[in-house]
């Protein structure tokens, strides 16, 4: 409450700010009171205006906390059991996890992470490099490596790590020697080998700790995660087999090794029942929807003789030579059938809803977690594999 007055010692204006609490009428009379009574005798006692009407009781300030000792205390458990609690570990029973989180959150307590990773030299960060080519329409395009973005930052999250995205500016073994040597972060998990892995071999000589979701080297020279590839290009071809194909294109590049393995996988099954079965290649740099069209239209317009089954590197890729041929006159699936891969959401939703081959996302991004946390413990573990599915539709 703020009061102006006179020099005489009468009151010009009263001004009040409900500071203390109680209402306005108590407080204005109760000053005008004491006014009259005191102030202008000069013998106005302060400690009046603490036990006035004005001043309802405060409330107490909460403490701030600053270490787990003062929580234990609080809680009546352990330190550690406060640690295994803030970590949100299925060691510490329900009940005693809600009551070290509430005082917690009443209190205002959070961790010091900074200090965590100064004990434990560890910065609980995980890079992931997205190798994608150089493309421009790629990059906007790769619907199914952020799906496998997102399955593999869910499983950094439950091991409460953070998530570094980095862009694959270079296939050079020094620059990811000096993204864990500078605490950047503890490890690296790569979605793409790109053209060739001499690189990732030569990585795999240095004590940086990665994985790759990929193709396994018959070496094993470093961890993989992936599709059973030969798997999946044997399905395409089973398929095209049952549908009486003979003449199948097989649109994708061989130097990525995922791509090298579908193909293998796609001649061996026509071969075996059919050795005079025939697969040609349509190169493409790139696997996007733009790409597939533009690949499709410039190889029909070629005069070249037509197949009669398509095998796609990715979906995206079989949408675009879906369009195209469609462009053409020719009729999918009655004229030429189209097999995909990924089973992207939207290929059920396609103008022709795609036949493709299913690979599980969520596994393999739980899967390239599990495989980097093993190396983080000193283990060296092997190449797995996610199953693969052939998910007939309309193509």
């Amino acid at each position: 409450m703020k009061l102006e007055g006179s020099a005489g010692g009468g009151v010009d204006k009263v001004r009040r700010e409900t500071i203390f609490g109680g209402t306005v009428g108590q407080g204005f009379q109760w000053v005008t009171d004491a006014l009259c009574n005191g102030l202008q005798s000069s013998r106005y006692d302060t400690r009046e205006l603490w036990a006035s009407p004005l001043r309802a009781p405060m409330r107490a300030r909460k403490t701030k906390l600053t270490s787990m000792d003062q929580i234990a205390r609080l809680a009546n458990v352990s330190k550690p059991t406060v640690s295994r609690a803030l970590k949100d570990s299925p060691l510490v029973k329900p009940a005693t996890k809600r009551k070290i989180l509430d005082i917690a959150r009443r209190h205002s307590y959070s961790v010091n992470w900074n200090a965590q990773k100064l004990r434990t030299n560890r910065t609980n960060t995980v890079a992931v490099v997205m190798h994608l080519p150089p493309q421009t329409s790629e990059s906007a395009s790769a619907p199914f490596f952020f799906q496998l973005l997102n399955d593999v930052a869910r499983g950094l999250w439950i091991r409460r790590h953070d998530l570094l995205l980095c862009s694959p500016d270079v296939d050079d073994v020094y620059h990811y020697e000096m993204m864990i040597s500078s605490k950047r972060a503890d490890g690296i998990i790569f979605l793409g080998q790109g053209p060739g892995d001499k690189w990732l071999r030569d990585l795999a000589r240095t004590r940086v700790p990665f994985v790759v979701w990929g193709a396994a080297g018959e070496d094993g020279a470093y961890c993989t995660v992936g599709s059973d590839n030969l798997k999946g290009g044997r399905l395409a071809g089973e398929r095209f087999l049952e549908l009486g194909r003979r003449h199948v294109l097989f649109v994708g590049n061989r130097a990525h090794p995922e791509m090298e393995q579908r193909r293998q996988g796609l001649e061996g099954a026509l071969r075996l029942a059919d050795p005079a079965a025939q697969v040609r290649d349509l190169e493409i740099p790139d696997f996007t929807f733009e790409t597939g069209y533009s690949a499709m239209t410039g190889f029909l317009a070629g005069g070249t003789s037509r197949p009669d089954a398509i095998f796609a590197g990715s979906d995206s890729v079989a949408m675009g030579v879906i369009v195209a041929l469609r462009e053409a006159k020719l009729e999918v699936p009655a004229q030429v059938s189209v097999i995909g891969y990924n089973d992207l959401p939207i290929a059920q939703y396609f103008q022709l809803p795609l036949t493709t081959i299913r690979q599980d996302t969520h596994e393999a991004g739980s899967l390239l977690v599990e495989k980097l946390f093993q190396i983080f413990d000193g283990g060296r573990p092997s190449a797995a594999r996610v199953p693969t599915k052939l998910v007939i539709r309309q193509t």
